[in-house]
């Protein structure tokens, strides 16, 4: 992989985080200071043909896997970035993963499967998980008290505090806006898994 191609799939991925889309070709182009669009459709091209990406069928982008720079690098498995949760879709359905994104075997570590969750809100900030963070979770149906849990109810995805009550779960948030009350539940949710480590946007820069 040459230095371009390089930039083009960083330009690509990072949109895909932070925006959720990747970038136009004509965003590509003056991202890498082409003029010509031609030539950043030709980097996608590239990208597509080595198996970094995949074009979607409306179209879009989606990171397939990081390039290997190196063998010195330490040890990484790819872990898909979840974006918004489709109506009756599960939560790791095609269609919901933006990008996967390397993290160290020492905080994915096998033989566990995990996923990020991109956070949206401050209903957990007092557990230093702030909005746009992307928190690591580890996939499993189950949970203690006091876990922090991606729970799935109805369609929509949220972390929280679990609890389980007698015949009562009660889904805290730990926040510093008094405006985020628990969410009482009996049995019309599932847990998607643990949350085993936050990181800050600023890791996308």
């Amino acid at each position: 992989m040459n230095d371009r191609e390089l930039e083009a799939f960083r330009e690509v991925r990072n949109s895909l985080i932070k925006r959720g889309r990747p970038p136009s070709v004509r965003e590509l182009m003056i991202d890498l200071g082409y003029r010509s669009p031609r030539s950043a459709a030709v980097l996608i091209d590239r990208l597509i043909e080595k198996g970094l990406l995949r074009r979607k069928l409306d179209g879009g982008l989606q990171l397939l896997a990081e390039p290997e720079l190196n063998q010195d690098h330490a040890q990484t498995v790819n872990v898909p970035l979840v974006g918004t949760v489709a109506c009756g879709s599960p939560i790791l359905a095609d269609e919901n993963i933006e990008a996967v994104i390397p993290v160290s075997t020492k905080m994915a570590k096998p033989p566990h499967q995990y996923f990020l969750l991109k956070v949206n809100g401050d209903s957990m900030n007092e557990c230093d998980i702030h909005d746009q963070d992307l928190v690591l979770i580890r996939q499993q149906a189950t949970a203690e008290n006091g876990d922090l849990v991606v729970a799935l109810i109805d369609t929509e995805a949220t972390v929280k505090e679990f609890h389980n009550s007698r015949s009562t779960i009660i889904l805290k948030p730990r926040s510093t806006n008094r405006a985020h009350q628990p969410i009482v539940l009996t049995e019309d949710f599932q847990i998607q898994g643990i949350v085993v480590a936050t990181l800050p946007k600023e890791v996308l820069n």
